[in-house]
């Protein structure tokens, strides 16, 4: 009996696969719930001092002083929301950091002194760190073991375009001026974060237990793509065993100086080109729409690049793109003045490509590398380094540039090529626990060493 050829893919699945986009068929409410926390963290990264400045009669500085103070107490609960994850699994974690959200906006439109601001910033970032850090594992549920990387890549450049609208949106908003106008924006915010709670909660597919039921198409997602805590007679473990695991601790220490690199634009390059280079403050404007727009159009394209490579190869990559984006920031200092605006936009590019290349194998690998019993435990220990780094490095970075302008570009230039001994061989899983490998983890071919199926 001949077999039966396969039928020929849609024009849209032809159209996904050359833009490196993964299957979305029946993944509309993931994608949406992404898309609408994107969308609101554009808007509240916007405006919420605005909001807070229009809507009490606090000064700017004290705002800012009790927004700052309200997201420095989130620091140590990614490891209680770690306990979460591994309880209760991903789906529940980030439907409820998506409710949690709201109670903290809907406090923010009640707001009036300090302190009632500093307590719904904290449930606000509260909130969105128990998104993210289920995000990844629900990621990892959602693609059920094939092109992961390519839906990291695909949800990093949804958070891109997600934000961009958000931040437009919020001008507008802010264009308006009224106080009306401002708390309509909030309660706007409130009702489709409570939408995209319930498509999360309500999401089919993020269990296991209902993963497992695919087709044959797919390798069988066993136990350990489960929700966390949902298997019977797993080891006992903590947090001690993660301070043990020195292999993802050192993937916990590369990702600090992604962390770092992350906050260039928001820390460093204004003051920097306009204080010590001497350029418009608008051409800086041009040049983080030019990284936006990159990481929004491209992100899936290198993610389709990505899959067919070790994570390893990927991550190093990225290290010394990062490394030669900080060298030709720094050089600019020397260069003449009609050389420094080419000098920024390839310094830009080679920042943006390093930003494309890191994020997917790191969000992976924080997922893929840790058992999955202790899944929580583990995405907890690597969330401190984003919750700490992402504390420090404001402060660290314009002290060291108040120290001299070419301080910090030599300090993340040395961070980015410290990290590239940490990440060599963190794709290949020990021999002692290979055989006690999640099997149902990845693709038999896929496993951690980032070789494509087939």
């Amino acid at each position: 009996m001949m077999p039966q050829p396969s039928p020929a893919p849609s024009a849209w699945r032809r159209i996904q696969t050359a833009w490196g986009l993964p299957d979305l068929a029946g993944k509309g409410r993931f994608v949406t719930a992404n898309l609408i926390d994107s969308l609101g963290n554009g808007l509240v990264v916007a405006f919420t001092v605005v909001f807070f400045v229009k809507t009490t009669s606090l000064s700017l500085v004290a705002v800012g002083a009790a927004l700052t103070v309200g997201q420095l107490l989130v620091l140590p609960f990614p490891l209680f929301i770690g306990r979460l994850l591994d309880k209760y699994g991903p789906r529940t974690v980030v439907a409820a950091g998506n409710w949690i959200s709201v109670a903290g906006f809907i406090g923010f439109l009640f707001s009036h002194a300090a302190w009632q601001i500093v307590l719904w910033q904290f449930v606000v970032q509260l909130g969105s760190t128990a998104f993210w850090m289920g995000n990844s594992p629900l990621t990892v549920l959602v693609a059920r073991g094939v092109e992961r990387a390519r839906w990291f890549g695909f949800v990093r450049a949804l958070r891109n375009v997600g934000v961009g609208f958000g931040g437009a949106a919020s001008a507008v908003a802010l264009s308006i001026g009224t106080v009306a106008g401002l708390r309509a924006v909030m309660v706007i915010n409130v009702a489709t974060f409570a939408v995209a709670g319930w498509l999360v909660f309500t999401l089919r597919g993020a269990d296991a237990s209902e993963a497992a039921g695919t087709g044959p198409a797919e390798p069988k997602p066993a136990e350990p793509e489960q929700a966390a805590g949902e298997t019977t007679g797993q080891p006992s473990g903590g947090y001690r065993t993660v301070l043990k695991d020195t292999r993802y601790l050192r993937l916990v220490a590369t990702n600090i100086s992604f962390v770092f690199s992350s906050t260039v634009i928001t820390v460093l390059l204004a003051v920097y080109a306009v204080d010590d280079l001497d350029v418009g403050a608008w051409i800086v404007g041009v040049f983080v729409v030019l990284n936006a727009a990159m990481v929004a159009l491209l992100q899936t394209l290198a993610s389709r690049w990505i899959e067919a490579r070790r994570p390893v190869t990927v991550l190093v990559l990225a290290l010394l793109f990062n490394a030669a984006a900080f060298v030709v920031f720094g050089t600019l200092l020397v260069l003449p003045g009609w050389a420094v605006i080419a000098g920024l936009l390839i310094a830009m590019v080679l920042y943006t490509v390093a930003e494309m290349l890191g994020s997917p194998p790191t969000s992976e690998l924080s997922v893929v590398m840790a058992p999955e019993h202790l899944r929580g435990r583990y995405l907890g220990v690597y969330q401190l380094s984003w919750s700490v780094g992402g504390a420090v490095a404001p402060a660290l970075l314009t002290a060291l540039l108040e120290g001299g302008a070419a301080l910090p570009w030599v300090f993340l230039t040395a961070i980015s090529v410290l990290a590239v001994p940490l990440v060599l061989g963190l794709d290949r899983r020990p021999a002692a626990t290979s055989e006690a490998a999640p099997a149902g983890d990845v693709a038999p071919k896929e496993q951690l060493d980032g070789d494509p199926v087939g």
